[in-house]
């Protein structure tokens, strides 16, 4: 599996961490708007080979990274889903530089 079916995979799966997240509240539409369209866009352009959806993917999981740190800390009953939010976020982050790491230090020739 290379770098950008792992993003993918962590995409989809961050997205549906949000629907079970989000998904039960009394007004879920907005918050699935909010969260879980983000990942599942950026994995189907990523799917399409857009370069620049592993850019935009790396930025978003730092915010969701971010989130899932605060939740984390502030509400007990949600950390189940916060941690996974962020332990989803490093594997994108990880999936979506590790080409350029990998460029950056390549041997030379």
């Amino acid at each position: 599996m290379n770098a950008r079916q792992v993003m993918v995979v962590a995409l989809l799966a961050l997205s549906g961490l949000f629907i079970a997240w989000f998904g039960p509240q009394p007004s879920p539409l907005v918050s699935l708007v909010v969260f879980a369209l983000p990942p599942l866009a950026l994995a189907a352009a990523a799917l399409h080979g857009r370069r620049a959806a592993s850019f935009w993917a790396g930025v978003l999981a730092l915010g969701w990274f971010s989130h899932g740190v605060m939740v984390a800390y502030t509400r007990a009953p949600e950390r189940g889903f916060a941690l996974g939010e962020i332990a989803l976020a490093l594997v994108i982050v990880f999936a979506a530089s590790l080409p350029g790491l990998r460029a950056r230090f390549a041997r030379k020739r």
